[in-house]
Order: structure tokens, then sequence, then C-alpha cells
């Protein structure tokens, strides 16, 4: 029988023989139309396809219902495959959410409105991720900035040509243009505060306009004060109150962290990174931070010095010029307030760096030959004592001197006030104590009071400076003298380079103390490094 569909090859069609009832076509197939375009398959049978069977086999049969299974299968598996691509290529997911963003955006784009950007708020944009990060540190960004603030540069790019310009882009490694933008501004910023504090006064020895310079400048303080955790919290908000030769800073606030799990308390001098820029500085802003001092505050009560208490709180003095104030009956911090000497503070403040203090320069000691008691003699104190916001006494002594024979245990003595001599006797003016106020509670710890001494050698220069909390305690001894009867009260403080021993009197009548003896030990070392001499 001759087969029901021509052989491969076959130019005519035969005529097609009438099908038997039993055998149908398979389900889903719709045979060929000769002599015309065959009709498309249903979509979900896939593409059109043929097969041709073996012409003279009895498996003839069979073999086409294969070869048409496998081309079916084969021209499914091709429909499917184009189906799924074009669905990704052109459907959008319905159910999906948007992910178009700013950081799904192509580097060079992002790098394009980071041109737009100024200094400041491209290191506020690197913050975000490591990718902003690197992106904005863009050395073709920077080298426009770097440029357009310094004009030497800028010129000297003018004069380049246009390979050594793309060199000076591309041949530096990433960051570079914007890590010489921000050190030229670090000198500038330290070349302005050493301008700032080069008018001296004469009296102290100290900057004249220590006040303005440090509002000029924009300098503020912050404290950082670290847990067993090493997680830290940054108290930013300070009050100021400005004295003669210091000023004292004080923080409160109701989010301290609990005593018990503080370990270091770190002061930091703030300074803007780019002050021409910044109008109005924040805690946002880019900032540079200076280690002025550090503390450790585990076992506080027994490693520091008890000042002074009153109903509510008990002050605790760490060197140096730290005061912290616990509320009583708990352990939390009430205040943290320090006292910054002005020797050298603008320095200290912007100087130095976020880990390391700023190191005062060394003294180049002048020798002296022809005098004997060279470095014993002509010497000023300027001595301020105050409460942190109300002065209690303010006083300048000059010529001190010692004698040779009044060198003893490694220090020189000072005498500044003599006990016998009731003319130098110096009076306390108002309530002496150590004001404090929160944004609740205020008050005052009586017989305790902030002490700046400034020692100035026979050339002027600052020889010895600090400014300390110090606390009056009773002593045994009752004043003999004539023209006071009281009780005696004594006031200490030492350090490394020297002592100061003061001994007041309360005169009950008018209700205020008297210094009524001072005398100031410094060590013999010191005199020795500073002058070059060997005593």
């Amino acid at each position: 029988m001759a087969p029901p569909y021509p052989a491969s090859g076959c130019g005519a069609p035969h005529p097609a023989p009438r099908q038997p009832a039993a055998m149908a076509a398979p389900r889903g197939w719709t045979p060929p139309h000769y002599g015309r375009e065959a009709a498309p398959a249903p979509a979900r049978l896939g593409p059109q396809c043929s097969f041709t069977p073996v012409a003279g086999s009895r498996y003839g049969r069979a073999a086409g219902l294969r070869n048409m299974s496998q081309s079916f299968a084969a021209g499914s598996r091709k429909y499917s495959e184009t189906v799924n691509a074009e669905r990704l290529r052109w459907t959008p997911a319905i159910n999906s959410k948007s992910s178009v963003c700013i950081e799904n955006m192509p580097s060079e784009m992002l790098i394009k409105v980071f041109s737009y950007l100024d200094a400041i708020s491209l290191l506020q944009v690197a913050c975000v991720n490591k990718r902003f990060y690197q992106l904005a540190s863009d050395n073709g960004i920077w080298l426009k900035i770097y440029s357009s603030h310094f004009p030497a540069k800028r010129r000297f790019l003018q004069m380049e040509t246009a390979p050594l310009s793309c060199a000076a882009v591309e041949g530096r490694k990433p960051g570079y243009w914007k890590k010489e933008y921000i050190l030229k501004q670090i000198a500038a910023v330290q070349a302005r505060v050493m301008q700032l504090a080069k008018p001296v006064d004469p009296c102290t020895g100290l900057p004249r306009k220590n006040q303005k310079a440090i509002k000029a400048s924009g300098l503020s303080w912050v404290i950082v004060v670290k847990d067993k955790n090493e997680k830290e919290h940054v108290m930013e908000t300070a009050q100021l109150s400005f004295k003669d030769t210091s000023v004292s800073i004080f923080w409160d606030g109701t989010s301290w962290p609990c005593l018990d799990v503080l370990s270091t308390l770190k002061l930091f001098g703030v300074i803007s990174l780019f002050p021409d820029q910044s109008t109005a500085p924040s805690k946002n802003s880019p900032r540079r931070r200076s280690l002025i001092a550090e503390y450790y505050l585990s076992h506080l009560a027994e490693s520091s010095v008890a000042v002074g208490s009153d109903k509510l709180v008990q002050l605790f003095s760490l060197n140096p010029g730290l005061v912290v104030g616990l509320w009583k009956g708990s352990n939390e911090i009430a205040f943290v307030m320090a006292s910054l000497h002005y020797h050298q503070l603008l320095e200290r403040s912007a100087l130095g760096s976020a880990t390391v203090q700023y190191s005062l320069p060394p003294n180049k000691p002048v020798l002296d030959d022809i005098d004997p008691e060279y470095g014993l003699h002509d010497y000023n104190l300027h001595l301020d004592l105050h409460s942190g916001k109300q002065a209690c006494m303010c006083g300048t002594f000059k010529n001190l001197f010692c004698r040779k024979g009044d060198i003893e245990n490694g220090y020189l003595k000072l005498t500044v006030v003599r006990l016998k001599d009731n003319t130098k006797h110096i009076p306390l003016i108002g309530t002496v104590g150590l004001s404090w106020e929160t944004t609740a509670f205020k008050g005052i710890v009586k017989d305790c009071c902030m002490m700046d001494v400034t020692v100035l050698d026979e050339t002027q220069k600052p020889f010895w400076c600090f400014s300390a909390p110090v606390c009056m305690e009773l002593s045994s001894k009752v004043s003999n003298l004539y023209d006071y009867m009281g009780h005696i009260y004594t006031t200490n403080y030492a350090d490394s380079e020297g002592k100061v021993c003061a001994e007041l009197v309360w005169l009950e009548e008018t209700k205020e103390y008297f210094i009524i003896s001072l005398v100031l030990y410094i060590s013999i070392e010191k005199v020795n490094n500073w002058y070059g001499t060997s005593y």
C-alpha cells in the first residue's frame, strides 16, 4: 500500500486514501495542507513542525509517529525558551517592588552628579556607603575643587597640556587630590590659629584676646565617654565661662551612661575642617578632633580626689582640671566640668589629632655664667580663684625669688604671702564654692573652688601653668594672730612640676576667708631643664 504522504524528495503529492475511523490523528496535531501555506499551530503546542516517514517500510507509520513526537518536543522547548525570553525582555514584574534608586545608577552618572557638589557635601555623601565613598573620592572632582581654592595650583594647571592634565588625574592613587585638599585646609586652619595666638598680654604672658580668638576660630569642646564594651557616647552641648586665664566648660544632661559600665573619658577640642565655607558648624559638618586629655573612670571614688559635696551631688577631681559630679545615693553622673588654662590652649585644641595630644615645643635654655643664682629669682605669679562662673580672687605677685639655702627636698621654694606680714593678706570675695546647674537642679558646693596658676620666668614666658579644682580642709591649728581669730583652713595642690600650699582663716564676724600664707614649690628638675642649670 502506498504511503499516505509523499516521501522526501517527491514533487507531486499522491492522492490521500480514506482514513479508517479507528485511526485518528494524534491529539493536538494538525496535518499539513499541501499546495497552500499551513495554518499556524496553537500556541500551547509550539511552532509548526513536520515529519517524514520512511517510504516502503512497514515501520513507516511508527517511525513517523516517533519523529512527530520528537519534533513536537523539540519545538515545544524552543517555543518555551522564546516565550520566556520575551517575557524577561518586555513584561515588567507585576508583584515585585520598584528597584529604581540612586544606588543602582551607573557609576559614571553618579560621578557626574557628585561633580556638582562642594567639598562639605562630598565628605557627607562619602559617609553613606563604601561605593559612595569610592566615587566621592574621584580625583577629577577633587582636582577641580583643589584648583578653584588654591590659585597657585590653578595657574600651574592652566599651563599644563591636556596629556599632563589627564596624568594629574589618572596617574594618581584614588583619593589623592581629596587628601591633598584636606591637608591644605588643615594647614590653613593651623596657621589661622597660630596667628590668633600671637598677641600676648604683658601681665599674664598669655594670648591677649583668647575669648575672641576662640569664637573667631569656631573652636568648641566635646567629651567622649567609652563603656567597657568599647561603645562611645559623645556629649556635645556645653556651656562656656571665660575667666582671665582659663575657660570653664560645663556639660550636663540626662543621657549619661551609668558610671559602673564606663572605662574612659576623653576631652577633645573640635574645630571645623573648612571654617571659611561652614558659616554655622554643626556636628554633621566635617570637623577635626584634637585630643586634650584622657581620664580613667574605673573606680572613680578610690582613684580620684573628693573635692566636696552638697545635698544633691558629690564632686570628684581628676588631674588635669576635670570635675565629675555624681548624684548622691546613686552611681550616676550629674555633670562634668573642665577648667582649661589659656596657656597653649588654642594649639592643644586644634593642632593635635584624635589619638595623639599636641606636644608643646621644648624650651631652649639660655645659659648664663655670670649670675650665680640664675633661675632662682624674678618669677611672677598670676593667681585666680573662682567658682567656675564668679571670681573670688585675682592677683599678680612679682619678683618672687629663692635663696640657694632654701632649696630642699628637690623643690625651689617661692614665698608669695607670709603669715606674719598682714599687709599682704588677701580676702576672698563672695561665697567660696563650685557652682553647678543642670536642667532640673542647681546648687553650690562650698569650701572648694577652681585655682588658676600662671608662673612666668624672668623673661615673662609662661613657666608653670595649670587650672584645677581645690578644696579647703579644716586644720587642727588655731590662729594665734591678733588680727585674725578663727578657724584655719588649708588648700594644697600638687603635680609633677610643683606644689601650691595655702592657709586661709575664716572670719565669723565678716563671713569671709583671708589668705594668710601662700607658698609655691617648683621642682628643681623643671628648673634645671628650663634654665640649663644643675641645682
